[in-house]
């Protein structure tokens, strides 16, 4: 099964039920250092780092997280070699068949977030049938394609623009971004060791707490993803304000 159910019976699990983490994001890097001590390819480390998102979001769903948002590829991904970028799209296309053929067996609302019109149009409207058919369900996972948070930041003024608004709120902005409806990310880890966003989700972070490890994206385990959250449960998140001393 492609996001087959996992159950929670591994000790020392978070429990995740005083619902102060809801959505984890990742910025999934190192994909390129990985084939690289190793001479492989880089196509081929993109198909290993694909699997991998696969194992990490069945057991974020499975822990009782309810969102989840990856970066997979980013406006600036574009200008890659052309090989790599069709190979990524490839693989892209891959899972999403795959996912097709499991649908009645998931319970993953599989949605993409970004600028879609860049895509072929068969492959677009396979992203669109697919949030479609899956948006009832429980457990949303956006992957973001051809996203760039600035980029993101600027559609959604257009859109207000295009409305004819002549006030414009932060909860406007908010309602036009591509991961509208979704709450904004308490947690984002990057894996790579690499300590900055990005572009990604640049305004929806504003209050997120960030994770970084040097643990390469191929790498990274189900172990490593609870000790980010134990990371995140361990601190005291004041949304710019001050508790009375």
């Amino acid at each position: 099964m492609f996001f087959q159910k996992k159950k929670k019976e591994a000790a020392g699990v978070p429990d995740l039920s005083d619902g102060r983490l809801r959505h984890i994001a990742f910025i999934m890097d190192g994909n390129g250092r990985w084939a690289k001590k190793r001479g492989m390819p880089r196509e081929y480390v993109h198909k290993r780092g694909a699997e991998n998102f696969r194992r990490i979001g069945r057991y974020c769903e499975s822990i009782g997280l309810q969102y989840m948002t990856v970066y997979a590829f980013s406006t600036e991904n574009w200008k890659r070699p052309a090989h790599e970028v069709e190979a990524l799209l490839g693989l892209l296309d891959d899972y999403i068949e795959e996912f097709f053929r499991e649908l009645d067996k998931e319970k993953i609302h599989l949605c993409f977030v970004g600028n879609l019109s860049a895509f072929p149009d068969s492959l677009r409207e396979k992203m669109e049938r697919l949030d479609r058919e899956t948006a009832d369900r429980s457990f949303r996972l956006n992957i973001a394609v051809n996203y760039g948070g600035r980029e993101e930041i600027a559609h959604a003024c257009e859109a207000l623009i295009r409305e004819g608004k002549q006030t414009v709120t932060e909860d406007d902005i908010s309602a036009h971004l591509y991961t509208a409806g979704c709450p904004d990310p308490d947690l984002i880890v990057r894996t790579g060791g690499d300590l900055r966003s990005s572009n990604f989700l640049l305004w929806q972070s504003a209050y997120a707490e960030y994770y970084f490890t040097d643990t390469l994206w191929p790498d990274y385990r189900e172990r490593d993803v609870d000790e980010a959250i134990r990371s995140f449960i361990g601190r005291k998140r004041r949304f710019g304000g001050v508790k009375n001393i």
